[in-house]
């Protein structure tokens, strides 16, 4: 007679990517998806990683989380790919696109003269490869200090234009090879459904995984990274390859159904342990 299998251990910690995952691109967090969410930050510490600026967590999910400090204690920002890192404290002032609560723990920003370059560079390859458009939704180049981020049809394209623009990944790829091969000093790599992010090199989300790990003391063979661009040309790439856990999903639907489950398990296998303890 076989043994049953072993359920694989509840994580120390679970890290989530923003766009896709918790919420659709550039969208409020919807209502199941905060609920699921605060349910999970009542039995475990949570860290919200993205390519998105501090200003789109506090829209996206911060406005519609209804979270008391218990929970925000346990809940870690890292906006622009870990290149920025936020923690709750309630005397933080409102500050830099943060809200008040959220203070800056460390910033990887770029210098004056390398988002000069960067804006240079992507726009020109950009016109070359026939991927720069005249009118866009918002700016395509945007400064978010610690990143440069271009947006193929701008921020704020309606979101079945922006899956609509690439539904390969093509035209993403041959710009971020095209800009990395001009900017060697710098990270390059393909973002969301239309953009391309350059940070400082060797700063993306797999750097924010190990900031994490050394500031809560939870081992990265501890945490569950999930996220939907887990695929070697996406952003969230790094973190896999980094030797995180990690759980693909397809859209904000199946993370509220992974989040369910996880704030079920967690608690249950914790009190297995203390019963075998």
């Amino acid at each position: 007679m076989t043994e049953p299998e072993q359920a694989s251990p509840a994580p120390a910690l679970v890290a989530f990517d923003l766009d896709d995952t918790l919420a659709p691109s550039k969208s409020a967090m919807p209502p199941t998806m905060a609920t699921a969410l605060g349910s999970l930050l009542d039995v475990v510490p949570v860290c919200i990683i993205s390519g998105g600026q501090i200003a789109q967590f506090r829209d996206q999910v911060l406005a519609h989380l209804e979270a008391g400090p218990q929970q925000l204690a346990r809940l870690h920002l890292m906006p622009t790919c870990g290149t920025r890192y936020y923690v709750h404290d309630a005397a933080a002032p409102q500050q830099d696109g943060a809200p008040a609560g959220w203070r800056l723990v460390y910033a990887n920003d770029l210098s004056p003269e390398q988002i000069q370059e960067g804006f240079a560079v992507v726009e020109a390859e950009a016109r070359a490869l026939g991927l720069w458009q005249e009118r866009t939704w918002g700016p395509a180049l945007e400064n978010r200090g610690s990143q440069i981020t271009f947006s193929a049809l701008g921020q704020e394209a309606p979101l079945e234009a922006k899956k609509a623009w690439d539904p390969t990944g093509e035209r993403k790829s041959a710009l971020r090879d095209a800009v990395a091969a001009r900017l060697p000093e710098l990270e390059v790599r393909s973002g969301g459904s239309t953009s391309v992010d350059i940070t400082l090199k060797g700063v993306d989300k797999a750097y924010g995984m190990r900031r994490l790990s050394q500031v809560t003391g939870i081992g990265l063979e501890s945490m569950l990274f999930i996220g939907d661009r887990l695929d070697p040309d996406g952003n969230d790439y790094p973190v896999k390859a980094l030797g995180v856990p990690c759980r693909a999903v397809a859209d904000w639907q199946e993370t509220v159904v992974v989040v369910d489950e996880l704030a079920r398990r967690i608690p249950q296998q914790s009190t297995a342990r203390e019963a075998v303890g």
